[in-house]
């Protein structure tokens, strides 16, 4: 039930923060990197219960940086004439940003907790395997869409190319879900109520894109589709007058 509370509230700043991250994102990147800076510091010498609580459910567990990769995500299955797309969409770019830079601070400590358990062989279960496995490829596909939402990045790189990368943010975000069922649903199934009430949510969330994301492409088809028609009747024209 966090998750749902912090997305309320992250789709809430994104709205209210527009115009200072245009303007500035800097500033956002380097708060984030602090944030990742004194999250790993928690984790290895500790802090204040009132500093590492919020840490622990918006950084350790990733939930902060999940609720802007779903708010980027869900940018894109907007109606590209209504207002929210048009007020969200110059700034998708730096949403995706700060979520990478929060991820990473996720996955460093992730990744240190998890490799010696993989490596003794004795102490590891199919599915911490499975979730770590899961894990390498989450931070490959993380890194190299991290990198290319960097604008001096995009400008270097052919149009057609960074469009062909920036889709691999659909099998990324698919990803993610298998993740978390991995990581939630033993504690699910075995009765956990907040692991239950976890998957509810995410699933909720994932469900609802990929259909609001299905009809966006169909709008889109129909779109291109009609625009098509009108080119090919307007071409019909100006052979009949010629």
């Amino acid at each position: 039930m966090d998750f749902a509370i912090i997305l309320a509230a992250t789709v809430a700043a994104c709205f209210a923060l527009r115009n200072p991250l245009k303007a500035c994102p800097l500033a956002f990147y380097l708060a984030a990197i602090a944030v990742d800076v004194l999250y790993v510091y928690g984790v290895f010498f500790g802090l204040p219960r009132a500093v590492w609580s919020p840490l622990f459910v918006l950084v350790q567990k990733c939930e902060l940086a999940l609720a802007l990769f779903t708010v980027v995500m869900f940018i894109g299955c907007l109606s590209r004439e209504g207002r929210a797309y048009k007020w969200l969409k110059p700034v998708r770019s730096e949403l995706s940003i700060v979520a990478w830079f929060l991820s990473l601070g996720h996955m460093a400590v992730y990744l240190e907790n998890y490799l010696p358990r993989l490596l003794d062989a004795g102490a590891v279960s199919s599915n911490v395997v499975a979730s770590f496995a899961l894990a390498v490829v989450l931070l490959v596909l993380l890194v190299v869409l991290g990198v290319t939402s960097f604008a001096f990045v995009k400008k270097r790189m052919r149009t057609d190319t960074w469009k062909r990368v920036q889709k691999l943010a659909y099998p990324f975000f698919a990803l993610v879900y298998v993740h978390l069922l991995l990581m939630l649903l033993p504690s699910a199934l075995h009765g956990g109520a907040a692991s239950s009430a976890s998957v509810a949510v995410y699933s909720i969330v994932f469900v609802a894109y990929g259909l609001t994301r299905a009809g966006r492409a169909l709008a889109d088809g129909h779109e291109a589709a009609a625009t098509a028609r009108s080119a090919a009747a307007f071409s019909d024209e100006l052979e009949v007058v010629s």
